[in-house]
């Protein structure tokens, strides 16, 4: 009996399973072939679903859940919309990126007129086509390399665009639904005015409330606590825009951009990133299982028509903006062949539609049809455009390179010894992402002007969330012996290609952080104790040639003796600097002598 009455309680963990088992299954199969992972889940989601093996018969259930994702993938947006940011990139953002979705939306909102549909239908309709799947872009741009180039950096531009339209798209939505009629002047008034006052609130919130009440949290160094903060902020959030009759997507939006230069925000991103990339995935294998066969059989000339349409009339305005901008016909080309298909986002809009009674289900599906069916297309479009236009080579020999490039460096650890070593860098142009795990040092930092992130440096997801991908220097200088060997073993690999500087406190640290991986270890209190020698000499008495080639003799003992320790390793073939002002020697040309001091400074 007590068998009988456990397993009837027990949690049928089969659709779970089958769940997860699809997307793990499908997802690195479309990546591999192509055609990303977005359609990936879309494909395992029509698989396992109502028209597939019907694992899941009621996929509506499975996508109000799964809507948080959209939800959260906003407030990453908008953590990533800081104001210097937005105005750095304004001419093509709120420039190329409104002229396109706007000339877009005026050509595409006639195909369904044409058809028969109603305008505010035909309108919807042809908005969501008009954004552009983020998700296959952005890949596209990585694999080819363009990412961060003019041409593929006006792409992302357009992109940025379309992910703020999304906010009041769907509100346009909402303006649109059937019933507006029924609604009096004074009740529009004080919908009006009660979201107006829902925005402010949030605003006040984000600029008085929400850095101290962190930074409180921080304090308190338990990292499942800022985790749960982080998904009280973004759910209250889009439950606060609710209440006011808002959209759940704006609140989430409003609270990212709000927090945009908060030091908080690397710690709120990779706490809300493993939430937010699981429930989107669970958002498309929802809409996939969303997908009605039998409409899409019914009504296949409708689709593959308005397919056509809709991408040939995209194509028209995506090169015309492009050409209208100056860009040239081989980049006005490539942008049109990425940018044609419809996008992640027009699921969210149409669902939305469908919500308020603009669609019906069955249009909901014939639109969820075209936007799959014109993703689809897009890989084999590039494959196409690839072979009719291949990339011309550029002779670059005989052209001199900029000597002043400057690269990003990752700071970790903003105490006395990272104060230091910024300065320097700051003063030569350079620019430097500083992370600390001390909520005091980074308020008083910012007293004094300093941006310091709040972060622990030892956890990859806010390393990603702090640029380590893209730094081309990461300098380690936390006072913590064992978390500065761990973070020099995790960064070096996971970003083998950075160049690693770190702080020792002593000699064997030093020698345990080279053989990390740190490419030059630098040990906190070797140099001033020599610059303390120096003053010592100096006022003995003692010319300056002899002091300096005092200190010199004692580096260069230093550096041998530390060659030594290290080449009775594995190391002895590894070229790496040592010198204080001594120069750069490789490991296996030195010549070294016993140390009589192993655990000096």
């Amino acid at each position: 009996m007590a068998a009988e009455s456990h397993a009837s309680h027990a949690v049928d963990l089969a659709p779970v399973v089958i769940l997860l088992g699809s997307a793990v299954l499908a997802v690195p199969l479309f990546k591999k072939i192509g055609f990303g992972s977005v359609l990936g889940y879309l494909a395992a989601g029509l698989v396992i679903g109502p028209f597939g093996f019907r694992v899941f018969t009621e996929p509506t259930a499975i996508l109000h859940v799964a809507e948080l994702g959209v939800v959260m993938f906003l407030f990453i947006i908008g953590l990533e919309m800081q104001p210097s940011r937005l105005w750095s990139m304004r001419k093509d953002i709120f420039g190329l990126g409104l002229a396109q979705v706007g000339i877009c939306i005026l050509l595409l909102s006639w195909v369904g007129v044409a058809l028969g549909y109603s305008p505010q239908t035909s309108l919807v309709a042809g908005t969501g086509f008009v954004l552009t799947s983020t998700a296959i872009v952005m890949q596209m741009l990585q694999e080819r390399g363009d990412l961060a180039k003019p041409r593929g950096q006006k792409m992302v531009s357009i992109l940025l665009f379309e992910d703020l339209a999304i906010v009041p798209l769907l509100a346009l939505v909402a303006f649109l639904a059937p019933g507006g009629g029924e609604v009096t002047l004074m009740e529009r008034l004080q919908g009006v005015a009660i979201g107006l006052g829902c925005i402010l609130g949030l605003v006040l919130a984000g600029r008085y409330l929400l850095n101290p009440v962190f930074r409180i949290l921080a304090a308190a160094r338990a990292r499942e606590v800022m985790t749960a903060a982080s998904l009280l902020l973004v759910l209250g959030a889009a439950w606060w825009m609710q209440l006011g009759g808002l959209s759940t997507a704006m609140g989430a939006f409003l609270a990212g951009v709000l927090l945009s230069e908060s030091s908080y925000r690397h710690e709120l991103e990779a706490d809300i990133e493993p939430f937010r990339g699981i429930l989107l995935g669970l958002f498309f294998l929802a809409v996939g299982m969303s997908l009605d066969l039998n409409v899409v059989l019914g009504n296949w000339e409708i689709i593959a028509l308005s397919v056509i349409a809709f991408t040939l009339l995209k194509a028209a305005g995506v090169y015309g903006v492009a050409r209208a901008f100056r860009a040239n016909h081989r980049e006005a080309v490539e942008r049109t062949v990425l940018m044609t298909q419809g996008g992640e986002f027009a699921f969210v809009l149409y669902a939305a539609a469908l919500a308020v009674g603009i669609i019906d289900p069955e249009g909901s599906a014939m639109l969820t049809a075209i936007i799959i069916v014109s993703m689809l297309m897009t890989p084999l479009f590039v494959l196409i455009h690839d072979r009719l236009m291949p990339e011309v080579e550029v002779d670059a020999s005989g052209v001199e390179t900029p000597a002043d490039v400057r690269g990003t460096a990752l700071l970790i650890g903003f105490g006395r010894f990272g104060q230091v070593v910024s300065q320097p860098l700051l003063a030569r142009g350079y620019t430097i992402t500083t992370i600390d795990n001390d909520p005091e040092m980074i308020r008083v930092a910012g007293q004094f002007g300093f941006k310091v992130w709040y972060g622990d440096g030892a956890r990859l997801d806010i390393l990603h969330a702090a640029g380590a991908h893209h730094a081309s220097l990461v300098l380690v200088c936390v006072d913590d012996q064992a978390a500065a060997t761990k973070i020099v073993e995790l960064v070096r690999h996971e970003f083998p290609n950075a160049l690693l500087l770190a702080r020792a406190y002593d000699r064997d640290h030093g020698l345990e952080l080279v053989k990390a991986g740190v490419d030059y270890p630098v040990r906190e209190t070797f140099e001033s104790a020599l610059k303390f020698a120096h003053a010592a000499l100096d006022r003995l008495g003692e010319p300056e040639d002899a002091i300096t080639d005092a200190l010199d003799e004692v580096r260069r003992r230093d550096e041998e003796r530390f060659a030594l320790q290290l080449t009775g390793g594995s190391f002895a073939g590894r070229e790496l600097m040592f010198g204080n002002g001594g120069g750069a020697v490789p490991l296996n040309a030195r010549k070294a002598e016993p140390d009589a001091e192993p655990g000096g400074g």
